[in-house]
């Protein structure tokens, strides 16, 4: 990406901290879910839409549980899978901004439904409860921008290692996120030689560098150790269609892609594949879920 290009992407990225549904001057009174189910959803998040997903949890096992971290945090995470499955691949499912709430534990148990031990661990929780703030400017600030890459890439390494040692096969390794999260699994990719397959949902490309948080995913390309399928909406404000259309050039430059590779869906904005926010797209969330089920199938459940 030349610096000319570099600069008008960034002035035309939409901030990190920026409210996504005001941002789009969708009418809040439309938003209709309501009850103990949109009560597990993150403060900053609701009202939540009725389009929202609840997936069953019959034949499945689910709890939330304590990890030991590699500094001896106790790292809470929650865990869906099969029941009665033993030796499920391990999927770890990697938050948006708002922690692990009721959207992330849902996406654990459509994981697990389709045959993976998936677990989400708060990678948050050392700085605070994501789910409680309502404002999002002051999550970004108090909570989000103190989690540090390498504190982050360590938990999601015990993360797996806990998933091996209890019940799940840890030898067979994806891991998905979105937005916040998206941008760990291409980070993550490039972290760990035991990963299998990622697949980042609309997750910064290039990213504004701090003392905690040094790394900009266009620039751990060439360290990718597994291939990574991006999913991207062409209307997303805040990851320009130049920074996907660069990503891809790197990849390519790389020797990365194929197989690692990128979807642009054209009508697709940030969070389309939330299902509880009215940037939510039916068609393109459907699309994506079953090129991440393929994605996985062929690089995970096969293994390497």
């Amino acid at each position: 990406m030349s610096n000319e290009t570099q600069g008008t992407a960034r002035s035309e990225r939409l901030p990190e901290d920026c409210n996504w549904i005001d941002s789009k001057g969708l009418n809040r009174r439309k938003l209709l879910m309501s009850g103990a189910f949109a009560a597990g959803f993150a403060a900053a998040c609701r009202p939540v839409s009725s389009s929202a997903v609840q997936t069953s949890g019959e034949g499945l096992e689910e709890e939330t549980v304590s990890i030991k971290a590699s500094d001896g945090f106790a790292l809470p995470a929650f865990v869906a899978r099969p029941k009665g499955a033993k030796n499920s691949p391990v999927i770890v499912v990697v938050h948006e901004v708002f922690g692990v709430h009721e959207w992330i534990r849902d996406m654990c148990r459509r994981f697990a439904r389709a045959g993976y031990y998936a677990v989400a661990p708060d990678l948050f929780a050392r700085h605070g409860d994501a789910t409680k703030i309502a404002d999002i400017k002051q999550l970004v600030s108090s909570i989000v921008s103190k989690a540090p890459d390498a504190q982050v890439m360590a938990d999601i390494d015990s993360t797996y290692e806990w998933a091996g040692s209890h019940g799940g096969d840890a030898a067979r390794r994806g891991i998905t996120g979105f937005c916040w999260g998206g941008r760990i699994v291409w980070l993550y990719a490039a972290h760990s030689a035991q990963l299998d397959a990622g697949v980042a949902f609309y997750g910064r490309l290039v990213s504004d560098k701090t003392a905690l948080q040094p790394l900009s995913a266009i620039e751990q390309v060439k360290a990718l150790n597994a291939p990574v399928l991006g999913q991207y909406g062409a209307l997303d404000k805040g990851i320009p269609v130049a920074d996907v259309d660069a990503m891809r050039a790197a990849l390519k430059q790389a020797g990365k892609s194929p197989p690692a590779d990128i979807t642009l869906y054209p009508d697709a904005d940030h969070g389309f594949m939330a299902d509880y926010r009215p940037s939510y797209n039916e068609a393109a969330a459907k699309a994506a879920w079953t090129a991440t089920l393929d994605w996985f199938g062929r690089y995970v459940k096969g293994g390497k």
